[in-house]
């Protein structure tokens, strides 16, 4: 059977003001009026039936998690007891799925990416779990077309073609690289042997857990302690217990750059991370000046800028260019928008100020 894995953690520092600790981005309603996370467990709901879906959060999350997707069984929604990175958070689902279907396949997502249109989206992610059936000692990764030289983001290495399947390339993966310099970036992109690494991946709960207990048997260790407490009395005790005490490290340093066999699938649909506010330009049509505006905003003599009002409350600009402001819970943001990267750095220094109610 497939089980959707929705890893749906963060600390709210992207998308602040809007976004905070108990509210990550996953959890609000960035365009359209589903919020993220509804619209990732839209997105597989073709495929996975409810009850077959994993939602693994933060202890801050879960509730609100749990009051977006009332569909969902209430243990579906899996409270970390603190953040561990991937790996872990992979580590815990597999050994949920593994013992519900021994034979059991997963795909893992992220909660937070935009993806259209979902048909081709499904077709990718049938033609993965065809490549695991076929070949069940695989791990699949879904790589994205890269459209520029982007330095945020990982990248993967394609090797031979393998197969084709419902017109989806198959191709082994000779490395993963970090994300790269702007001279890097570019040697990538002219090659055309590269793509973004989406942070999708589709396996048998066994071969992951398989690998992790190869390339880092004490993090297998201790999900193994976990994977025992599964259905037990013991089983909130051990998770507690065992969980942050895992390594702290991502899935890809843990398994996928030292596994041999990994294949990739270049997706044939459009995809967007949602890095941070300045993804929004993308997703929400600009008026003519190139300016994104959200709620009640008069832009004046305003151009390629961001302007959300959240709480009603009236933001009016005048002869401003390539800034963002966002109002949103007695906060307001106001940056431009080449310095957005050093947000993360801003909200969590708000403690330190006096500020934590804003956190």
């Amino acid at each position: 059977m497939l089980f959707a894995i929705i890893m749906a953690g963060g600390s709210g520092t992207r998308f602040w003001p809007k976004s905070r600790r108990n509210r990550p981005k996953q959890l609000l309603a960035l365009h359209g009026d589903a919020t993220m996370l509804q619209q990732t467990v839209a997105r597989i709901a073709g495929l996975v039936p409810p009850d077959r879906v994993l939602i693994i959060t933060g202890a801050d999350q879960a509730e609100a998690t749990r009051a977006q997707l009332p569909d969902l069984p209430p243990g579906n929604v899996i409270a970390e007891p603190c953040p561990r990175d991937t790996a872990p958070c992979v580590g815990l689902a597999a050994q949920i799925v593994a013992r519900r279907d021994p034979e059991g396949t997963m795909i893992v997502m992220p909660a937070d990416h935009v993806i259209r249109p979902v048909d081709a989206f499904l077709t990718t992610v049938k033609a993965a779990v065809a490549v695991i059936d076929a070949d069940p000692s695989a791990l699949v990764t879904f790589g994205v077309k890269p459209t520029r030289p982007e330095t945020g983001y990982g990248y993967i290495e394609r090797g031979a073609l393998l197969e084709t399947r419902d017109g989806v390339a198959v191709n082994r993966v000779i490395q993963f690289r970090e994300k790269p310099d702007r001279d890097t970036a570019e040697r990538f992109l002219a090659s055309g042997n590269f793509a973004w690494n989406a942070g999708i991946f589709l396996w048998r709960a066994r071969t992951i857990l398989g690998e992790i207990n190869r390339h880092r048997p004490q993090l297998g260790a201790g999900l193994d302690r976990i994977g025992a407490g599964l259905g037990t009395p013991a089983e909130a005790d051990v998770l507690a217990e065992e969980f942050p005490k895992l390594d702290r490290t991502p899935i890809d340093k843990a398994v996928m750059e030292k596994a041999e066999n990994v294949k990739v699938l270049e997706v044939r649909y459009d995809w967007n991370d949602v890095g941070d506010w300045r993804a929004l330009k993308a997703l929400i049509e600009p008026d003519g000046a190139g300016n994104t505006i959200q709620g009640d905003v008069i832009a004046r003599d305003t151009s390629n800028s961001i302007i959300l009002s959240n709480d009603g409350g009236l933001i009016a600009t005048l002869g401003l260019d390539d800034v963002v402001i966002v109002q949103a819970g007695k906060a307001t943001l106001v940056a431009r928008r080449d310095q957005l990267d050093k947000l993360k750095a801003l909200v969590e220094g708000l403690a330190e100020s006096g500020h934590e109610e804003y956190l």
